[in-house]
């Protein structure tokens, strides 16, 4: 049986420099997008630990929901924002197991990945001109008029472009807790005091590794009606559980909910779910 730990795994994805860049066939065909528009397969790099008896380590579930849209390159020019989201894994048997992720971008220090992005973008570039390229008789019309799509599409696409000589590569990456409950709050606040100790010029207080051990082996899951304070990286974590006579844990802000529908399809989602109506939620 579980022995009652707040985590179960913390999970690292991202690149493997091993294994290069690999198209994610899940997101399906892309090739016609800019090599940094494209999505490339993540991997779990590290996990730990390695196992649980009572939580088996599903590697490929975990990799694709850590990084659902797989990995994405951007340059010193784009917005590179740490993103934060949820998941559950339910099992054959019912069980469910949730997980906690947040992704940002490092630098991409690998050369070999830098001029593999470098030969996309050639290669890309190369085909597009082919395809593009006006014959004679429009280019006279082209010059004439000054009005050339072929030209204009072109500058277009090579907006968002990629120069190893000039740009500073980077590729998302994820760190992620596997937990037993979905205490949402405290997760994100853990994560977030790790990626800032790793971003932060001074080294935290006691090496990354205590707080990661800390938080899978000796915090416990707060008994039903408790409350439970921890300590994090930079401050302390607190979060509560429901005793059994109160409403299940719902540890997400409802105010999201309404931001991303609207009052009137909440409305309308309130009342499907009241009539017992099936409800399919379709998202980008």
């Amino acid at each position: 049986s579980a022995p009652g730990r707040f985590a179960d795994y913390f999970v690292i994805c991202g690149l493997d420099t091993e294994t290069g860049l690999e198209p994610d066939e899940l997101s399906g065909e892309n090739f016609e997008q800019t090599p940094l528009r494209r999505t490339f397969k993540s991997k779990v790099l590290a996990r730990y630990p390695e196992n649980v008896e009572w939580n088996p380590f599903d590697q490929d579930a975990v990799g694709m929901l850590c990084m659902p849209k797989g990995l994405a390159f951007k340059t010193q020019a784009d917005s590179r924002e740490p993103q934060f989201h949820s998941f559950i894994i339910t099992r054959e048997d019912g069980s469910r197991t949730f997980g906690f992720s947040l992704t940002f971008f490092e630098e991409v220090t690998s050369k070999q990945i830098c001029s593999a992005m470098q030969t996309l973008y050639h290669m890309h570039n190369a085909e597009y001109d082919i395809l593009h390229t006006p014959a004679t008789n429009d280019k006279e019309s082209c010059s004439s008029t000054g009005d050339c799509n072929g030209t204009s599409v072109s500058k277009l696409q090579r907006f968002n472009s990629y120069d190893i000589s000039r740009d500073t590569l980077y590729v998302s990456k994820c760190i992620c807790l596997i937990t037993p409950m979905s205490f949402m709050k405290a997760c994100k606040k853990v994560l977030e005091q790790l990626h800032q100790a790793v971003t932060s010029p001074q080294p935290p207080p006691l090496p990354l590794e205590s707080y990661i051990y800390n938080i899978l082996y000796e915090v416990p899951l707060p008994p039903a009606g408790r409350s439970l304070k921890f300590s994090g990286v930079y401050g302390p974590i607190i979060c509560q559980r429901p005793s059994t006579s109160e409403l299940p844990l719902f540890d997400f802000p409802v105010k999201e909910v309404f931001e991303l529908l609207g009052v009137e399809n909440v409305v309308q989602l309130f009342t499907c779910a009241l009539l017992e109506f099936q409800i399919l939620l379709y998202s980008q």
